[in-house]
């Protein structure tokens, strides 16, 4: 099997245009998971199509482990068809697919007792795909630092204990990594704990009670008797919510990033008042305000948003969880953007779970997943920046109007279409 140009990390993989590994097994197979995937899977089931007579890696498919057995045989067909379905649009339909099954065990459990309670979904999932005419030619179990294979028994350990998995960084897979710039896989609960509350915060959920008490009929233009009305108040709250989003921005850059993550996030915690994150929060709630935010995805911004976004997620706790999807969004593009799909999707897909019709989430989420190249986004965005500097501009220098304002809320593109899409 070869892993040709199908990493996580865009600068690097187009560095690593030409290179190509060979694993040879099972054990290098399961070795080489976390750098299909860009982290280490916890919980889950792994998909990945392969192509050709050499097996070339192709499109993967990630789902949280299903904890009811009687859906097992439901999710295994639609993963199958998923899987298929969608290499088969994309170009290629796929000659086999590899499947892993993740999970570490349970206090007072054995990892050979994980990989007995998941045998009967491997079989379901070999089955869905046999259905499909794509056989599985591999299915591994990997818990707790070992492996077994469902489908060639013989090659795990005799005593049930499976097999070790071969030692970090010792690897092709991991020298190949190292050789082109890539950065040793964290654990996919790692990446969920920088984008989630670590506890229900009540002084977070007292300050966006506030918030949205003050900010809340602002933004709805409650009262307001015209159209006119409304849509100025509306400017207001976003231009005073990027103003506070922008005054943090410039003191996250001012902030070093420190290596432990850890750490780091809660450093950046202590950056933000309650009530001026509270506040952005809500002002990002307006898809117009989150769009231009969106546009610090530049090189000498995307570090800081990127942080700044993550704390802000932090704090969506209580009844405000679903508020998240905003910042979650955003810190998954500037992580497509900046070439870390591994934590792209999981943010995306974290802000599809709090908002599953979030359109900007979905459509990023997409486009994540079809391996586009987020520079036309980027493109797009720097087009509607430069479009409205020269719309205030204009409105500036020329006479008495509205020009630039924005459509009223009755008009097509009006505030009903533009609050949380």
């Amino acid at each position: 099997m070869t892993q040709s140009n199908e990493t996580q990390h865009t600068q690097s993989s187009r560095q690593a245009a030409d290179v190509k590994v060979t694993l040879r097994g099972p054990a290098e197979l399961a070795d080489a998971l976390p750098y299909l995937m860009g982290f280490h899977p916890t919980d889950s089931v792994v998909m990945v199509a392969l192509h050709g007579e050499h097996g070339r890696f192709g499109g993967r498919l990630r789902l949280g482990l299903p904890q009811d057995p009687e859906e097992w045989p439901y999710v295994a067909r639609q993963l199958a068809d998923c899987l298929v379905r969608n290499s088969t649009r994309r170009g290629s339909r796929p000659d086999a697919i590899v499947l892993f099954l993740c999970q570490d065990p349970r206090e007072g459990e054995r990892s050979s007792t994980v990989m007995e309670r998941l045998r009967p979904l491997a079989q379901r999932l070999r089955l869905a795909c046999g259905e499909l005419d794509v056989p599985v030619v591999e299915a591994l179990c990997v818990s707790a630092g070992r492996w077994w294979s469902y489908c060639r028994p013989e090659v795990a350990a005799t005593s049930g204990d499976g097999e070790v998995l071969p030692l970090p960084g010792s690897t092709a897979m991991a020298a190949t990594a190292a050789y082109v710039g890539l950065p040793a896989p964290g654990s996919l609960r790692d990446i969920e704990a920088r984008l989630k509350p670590a506890d229900r915060n009540r002084h977070h959920e007292i300050a966006l009670d506030i918030a949205c008490a003050e900010l809340l009929p602002r933004m709805l233009g409650a009262d307001r008797d015209t159209d006119q009305e409304e849509s100025d108040q509306e400017e207001e709250v976003r231009r005073r919510t990027l103003a506070l989003a922008r005054t943090a921005l410039e003191r996250f850059r001012a902030a070093p990033p420190i290596a432990d993550p850890a750490h780091g996030d809660s450093r950046d915690d202590k950056l933000l008042r309650d009530d001026e994150a509270a506040s952005i929060i809500l002002g990002l709630q307006d898809r117009e305000t989150r769009d231009r935010a969106a546009e610090w995805m530049e090189s000498a911004q995307a570090d800081a948003a990127l942080r700044l976004w993550r704390a802000l997620s932090r704090r969506c706790v209580g009844p405000y969880a679903d508020h998240a999807a905003a910042p979650l969004a955003l810190a998954g593009w500037v992580a497509w953007s900046s070439g870390d799909d591994a934590e792209a999707r999981v943010a995306l897909r974290m802000a599809l779970d709090r908002e599953p019709h979030y359109t900007f989430a979905r459509l990023l989420h997409h486009s994540v997943n079809e391996g586009l190249d987020p520079e036309l986004l980027r493109s797009c965005l720097r087009l509607e920046r430069r479009k409205r500097v020269v719309a205030a501009t204009a409105t500036r220098r020329g006479p008495a109007g509205r020009a630039g304002r924005g459509p009223g809320r009755h008009s097509p593109g009006g505030r009903h279409a533009r609050t949380r899409r």
